[in-house]
């Protein structure tokens, strides 16, 4: 007896990888190295990891932007409303 396998697509395969090539600056590359020799990873790993960390705090700071324009729109004191709209001007054109 035999079995046929068949792949039908309809499961997906998990975290597919996609090849990039970014040049850093020469800096930035021997602290990545530096960073990969600590944690005896691959500079790819630590790029990788770098980079997620980096995605994450950008919607972190996206998500909190977006709370505090929420805020500012429902608040009514005077004080209250310069107090975000202040730290609104700090997030948008920084300090």
């Amino acid at each position: 007896m035999r079995t046929i396998l068949v792949h039908t697509g309809a499961m997906k395969g998990a975290n597919k990888t996609v090849r990039q090539s970014v040049s850093l600056p020469e800096k930035t590359a021997a602290q990545v190295r530096t960073m990969a020799k600590t944690r005896r990873v691959s500079s790819n790993r630590i790029l990788v990891e770098l980079i997620e960390t980096g995605i994450e705090a950008e919607r972190r700071r996206q998500e909190e932007f977006f709370d505090l324009a929420k805020r500012f729109r429902s608040a009514t004191d005077p004080e209250e409303v310069k107090r975000l709209g202040d730290k609104l001007g700090q997030m948008v054109f920084g300090d």
